[in-house]
């Protein structure tokens, strides 16, 4: 099986995950795909469902023994707008030294490349395990690695997550913390405000809170090793009532907090709640807050696979804005890193691409790696 071939039919799948149910699917088709392919190369492979039966995670381990190392990666997508692609996003396009589709970048088309260097150690005798691992609902629910940090495997002690870094070691990132907000007013008829609660307007107080505190802090919080240094909130989307001659019953918003590593979310949390529950009682609503939050990561100082990362690429370790499985991995005693072939300007766009140009480039180093980390 021919990589571009490999990738071809992985982007042919659909596997998008969304925490909205009409648009989310399955990564089964994906998992059984990959399962074979390795299956057929003698690897030893485990598929572990989820709770979803659509959804599985998949551990695929050539050798045994303690340590190892684990070249991991998700194999979901974000959602897509079709029309404003150039092509269909699940068909691979070649175009302009550039391999174009839904999850190219970020990131199924690391899987073919892990599986092309594995290829050259069929035949050796590994003193330390090799495992391909692909997990579920990266994009939405970070459920997979869940489900793998609870299960306790698989175990090695090194993990390598190819997320799209532009084949740059990532030794740290941001966590992330989405909230879903819901004021609950009442409704009725416009030409007389006594007649309901207007949820639109306890929004646009609990806004002028939230923008204070995304405010205190960006003052009070910075990392230098960020190129943007401090903890980031977004406003991220909003709705609320039906008509421009009704009070609004209810009102929505979904935001998120970008915070760096060693701040304590379950504090952050409680700010939240602190600052915004008590606009229920002074305005007669009723406030419910939804949260859903991946730690931070950073690799340990003395990190050995930063280290050799460094060496196989001439590149510092560094540290990025988006949130990875990287925590989870880190919590089953693994050493981490993040690096990949594509970069995250490409990811989640429309026209997603990945370099021809990064193919070889990441095979060679992957080859290395696993030289270096299994025999």
């Amino acid at each position: 099986m021919q990589l571009i071939p490999m990738l071809q039919q992985l982007i042919a799948k659909n596997s998008i995950s969304s925490i909205n149910p009409t648009l989310d699917q399955g990564n089964r088709e994906v998992i059984e795909l990959l399962a074979s392919w390795l299956n057929d190369l003698g690897f030893t492979t485990e598929i572990m469902p989820l709770a979803d039966p659509r959804k599985a995670n998949l551990i695929a381990t050539l050798g045994s023994g303690p340590g190892g190392l684990v070249l991991a990666g998700h194999t979901d997508t974000v959602p897509c707008d079709e029309k404003l692609w150039q092509n269909n996003p699940f068909q691979l396009v070649e175009k302009d030294q550039r391999l174009y589709g839904l999850g190219a970048c970020d990131m199924k088309g690391f899987f073919p490349l892990a599986i092309e260097a594995a290829k050259q150690f069929l035949d050796q005798p590994l003193k330390q395990p090799l495992i391909i691992l692909a997990t579920a609902d990266e994009e939405s629910s970070m459920m997979g690695a869940q489900t793998l940090a609870e299960a306790g495997k698989p175990k090695a002690r090194y993990a390598l997550i190819g997320e799209p870094t532009g084949m740059k070691p990532i030794s740290m990132h941001k966590g992330i913390m989405v909230e879903k907000l819901i004021i609950e007013g009442r409704s009725g008829h416009s030409s007389d405000p006594s007649l309901g609660l207007n949820a639109m307007e306890t929004m646009h107080e609990v806004l002028g809170e939230l923008l204070a505190f995304r405010n205190e802090l960006r003052d009070k919080y910075h990392n230098p090793l960020f190129a943007v240094d401090y903890p980031t909130m977004n406003l991220g989307c909003i709705h609320g009532g039906n008509n421009p001659n009704r009070i609004c019953g209810q009102c929505e918003l979904g935001f998120e907090i970008r915070p760096l590593p060693g701040m304590d979310m379950g504090k952050l949390q409680q700010i939240i709640r602190e600052r915004i529950l008590p606009y229920e009682q002074k305005n007669g609503v009723v406030i419910s807050l939804n949260h859903y939050d991946v730690p931070a990561y950073s690799a340990a100082p003395d990190s050995k696979l930063a280290k050799i990362c460094e060496s196989l690429t001439n590149h510092s370790s560094g540290a990025v804005s988006f949130a990875t499985e990287a925590p989870y991995l880190s919590k089953l005693g693994m050493d981490v890193m993040i690096l990949g072939p594509g970069n995250i300007e490409q990811a989640h766009q429309p026209d997603e691409y990945l370099a021809l140009d990064r193919i070889q480039p990441t095979i060679n180093f992957l080859t290395q790696l696993i030289s270096r980390c299994c025999l």
